[in-house]
This record gives C-alpha cells, structure tokens and sequence, in this order.
C-alpha cells in the first residue's frame, strides 16, 4: 500500500477512585484522537523533522506549551521511543500527525498517560510491529510512565486494577524512567547512541473488574491545574497502620460494589473513602473537604460516591441520575472560592482502539 491512513482513539481516565491510590483506573469517554496519514511511496527522508509534521488542535492550544517539533512532543518522542527499540531511527517518509485533544491539561483526567499510551501506539503502527501485543505494550507504556492506573486504563479500557511486578533494587532507586534516558538528548540527532533500552517483559499487569451500566461518571472540571508532582509532594512519607487499613477494607470492597446491579447506594459511598491522599490533596483544592464530607447518598438523590480524579482537581461523582443536579452542587462550592468549572457525563470506554479507513 503506497498510501495509508488510520485514527488512533485513546480515552481519557480517571485514577484512584476512592481508595484506590495508584491502582485502580476508569477509562473515560472522551478521546484524544491522533489522524495519521503516512505516504510510504515516498523512500528516504522528507524535509520534516524526522519524517513527522505534527499539527495540534484542542487543550491548551493557544497556551504555546504544545510543541509540533516530533522530538520535543510528547507523543511523537514516545513512538521513537518504540521505534528505535526496533532500529527504525526515524518515522517513514511522509508522516503526518494531527492530534485532537478535548482532553484537560493537568486536571487529573489522564492527558498525560492518554499521550503516552497513543504515542506508543502510533509507534507500533509507523513502524508495522504488528507482533507487539497489547501486554507489551503495557511493559512500554512503563518505561515513561510508571504508575499504572491511567496507563493501564487507557490502553485496556474499563474499570480496570493495576499492579507492577516486584522491582529489583535498581529499579526502586528511580521510580520513573525518564524519556531523557530512554532518549538522550538531542532525542532526534544521528548521534542519540546506542539503541534505547527495551522493555523487561510483564512490567506491570492488569485485571478488569465489572461496572454496574446504571453507574455514569460526572466530571465536574475547575478552571485551574495541579501538577501532578505537585499533587505528590503534600503526600506523608509513612502512614499511620490505621489508615492503610482504612483504605484497604474498602479497596477490597469497591470493585464488587461498582460491578452491583442494581447498585446499592450505601455501599458505593463507603466503600469510596479515602484516607490516603484526599486528606492531604485539599490544601491544593479549594473546597475538595466540604464537597466530600457535604454529598452524600442521603443528601442528594441519585448519587453514588464523590472522589477526587487521579491528582485533581477534577471531582468524580458516581451517580445513576439527576446528574445536572449533582454537578451544580458541587460546582457552587467551588464558585464559592471563585472558581469557575464546566462538566460533563461520562461513561466507561473501551481502550485504545486503531481504526483504519474504508479501502
């Protein structure tokens, strides 16, 4: 085929849910959508950067933090990544990459993890690795970004548990490999060196768990970002026995409680408590406490459960109706600190999927 195109379709996700800090992730329906077109008549080099013209339309579009050079953008560095694991330096000659994101930028919906589970999947596909399964492609996904939950989520869809395998010593010294290992600096220059390291094999794994079809996520989204390492850094070094055990009795309850139907209310909402990072996340979240302690089953029909998404400071609310309701609750005790949010119904969505035009 001389010419080809394909759409790569990656969800957004929301992380931790409740209890489940760095485990549990939920594949959510909104998309980043990157639509590839590759000429592979062409033989050699193009006049683009490596072979790649990025455009870029949607999140943080006018902020100028959004680069089109293929060896500084996110993406486009993840599928070299995969690329010259398989001694392809470059992309094919011709490859244009347009990427639409109605992802949030720094808002705990994924965006970062979304990027990295597309780049390696375009990786993949650039490069015709059709031998790369889903599993490994989980263990690249690791290399750059080493908590698994929105990862995880975004590749495999669902409700989906995570866990990494036990690592050696080394690897617990670095708790993240940077892309400045896996890509020395200048990432697209002849003289990068040696071949990146590929990938140990079952890095991490996952399950799916079943989610209850009544059960909607409604995202209430604040105008305002918390970087996650930021969002890491108000977390304690140690807890206390009592906390753990907190959040592990009702992480061993969340997953049959979600996959319920009918859901039972009451459950859900126990069953989301945390003790082990909405606590210290609120000094960053204005209004985060009052909207977890103020929403309740009792308090507002039709809601489940009330967490914080991934780091934040996005607020996840479990809920089978009145989901206009819910969100103007919430989004009135955010007005009150003076900040402004939007929303939006979600539901669980499958994983990344690649679709390939009609021939």
């Amino acid at each position: 085929m001389a010419s080809e195109s394909f759409i790569i379709k990656t969800p957004c996700s929301s992380a931790n849910i409740g209890p489940g800090f760095d485990v549990i992730g939920l594949a959510l329906s909104m998309y980043l959508e990157l639509h590839v077109t590759i000429d592979r008549s062409k033989e050699g080099n193009s006049s683009a950067p490596l072979n790649c013209r990025v455009t870029y339309e949607g999140q943080g579009e006018e902020s100028g933090d959004i680069s089109l050079d293929p060896e500084v953008n996110l993406i486009t560095r993840v599928a070299l990544y995969v690329l010259r694991c398989h001694d392809q330096r470059s992309f094919p000659a011709e490859t244009r990459v347009h990427i639409k994101n109605p992802i949030p930028l720094g808002r705990g919906l994924g965006s970062s993890g979304a990027a990295v589970v597309a780049g390696v999947l375009l990786g993949k596909e650039c490069g015709g690795l059709h031998h790369l399964t889903p599993e490994r492609l989980f263990d690249y996904c690791l290399m750059i970004e080493r908590h698994p939950d929105n990862v995880g989520a975004a590749l495999f869809g669902g409700f989906v548990g995570t866990y990494l395998k036990p690592l050696t010593p080394e690897d617990v010294a670095r708790t993240e490999i940077p892309l400045s290992e896996v890509l020395p600096a200048p990432q697209g220059g002849l003289d990068t060196g040696v071949k990146p390291p590929a990938p140990p094999l079952g890095i991490g794994h996952h399950i799916k768990f079943p989610w209850a079809p009544e059960i909607k996520a409604v995202a209430i989204i604040p105008e305002f970002e918390v970087p996650t390492a930021k969002a890491r850094e108000v977390l304690p070094a140690q807890y206390p026995r009592t906390d753990v055990t907190f959040n592990l009795q009702r992480i061993a309850l969340l997953p049959v409680a979600l996959g319920q139907s009918p859901p039972d209310p009451e459950l859900i909402y126990l069953a989301m408590q945390d003790k082990l990072h909405q606590p210290y996340r609120q000094t960053l979240i204005p209004g985060l406490t009052q909207i977890v302690e103020s929403m309740t089953p009792a308090t507002q029909p039709g809601l489940l459960g009330v967490c914080l998404s991934g780091a934040g400071p996005t607020i996840l609310a479990l809920a089978t109706s009145n989901f206009d309701e819910i969100a103007e609750r919430i989004m009135a005790v955010f007005k009150e600190q003076g900040i402004v949010c939007n929303w939006k119904v979600l539901e669980p969505a499958e994983g990344t999927q690649v679709v390939r035009a009609a021939t």
